[in-house]
């Protein structure tokens, strides 16, 4: 089986594992999948996660969302974007959304054509956050995809696709759950963080084992 197939199913068998997982996780706690993983709530205990307020459930849950990200067959790519530091160095900085989106697209290119998967579409989705601001992503989106206009010097192979926060997609939900620990972790590295300890086995890692630059991109 040529590599680009073996990736492909093994994506797919990726995905099922995730999304029955995830949906095991909700029906434990909720007895239902239609809860939302939305992290802001889980962290306030708020609505169908006021059940967080107990400890020992607590602590359990976030035990089971780190079986999951652990037991998850993928690979993190994450930017962390210091919006102080941006100000500071820059007079006119660009958009942080939309710098980590660039640095996000050109890695992922970059672990795709060393596994010889650049060929086809690849899509890529983003939760929605507004007309405004999805109208301006997707013009900054498809400008990154051009050659002239990212650091591979490549035209990027991948297509947008936008999905509301209330879709219940295991896809966006997941990063959502991940997205926070790497920041604490980049501006409280003393602080202890179990929960990155398990997500910094996920990030790519370059020859030396490395993941600063490859699978986390810190700017500036």
């Amino acid at each position: 089986m040529p590599l680009r197939q073996r990736e492909v199913r093994r994506e797919n068998n990726g995905q099922h594992k995730i999304t029955t997982n995830i949906t095991h996780l909700k029906f434990k706690y909720f007895g239902h999948d239609q809860v939302v993983l939305h992290e802001r709530e889980i962290r306030k205990e708020e609505a169908a996660f006021s059940i967080l307020r107990r400890e020992e459930t607590r602590n359990e849950f976030h035990r089971d969302v780190s079986g999951i990200v652990r037991e998850a067959p993928l690979t993190i790519f994450a930017s962390v974007i210091d919006k102080r530091r941006l100000k500071k160095k820059y007079d006119n900085p660009s958009n942080p959304y939309h710098l980590a989106m660039a640095f996000g697209l050109e890695r992922l290119y970059v672990h795709l054509s060393r596994k010889g998967c650049e060929e086809g579409k690849l899509h890529v989705v983003f939760e929605e956050r507004g007309n405004k601001e999805d109208r301006n992503l997707e013009l900054e989106f498809r400008r990154v995809l051009d050659e002239e206009n990212n650091q591979v010097g490549v035209q990027l192979p991948f297509n947008i696709v936008f999905s509301n926060k209330q879709s219940n997609a295991a896809g966006l939900q997941l990063p959502d759950l991940v997205a926070r620990p790497i920041g604490r972790h980049i501006l409280k590295p003393e602080q202890r963080n179990r929960a990155y300890d398990v997500i910094e086995e996920k990030l790519r890692r370059g020859p030396d084992g490395a993941v600063r630059g490859k699978g986390l991109k810190v700017f500036p």
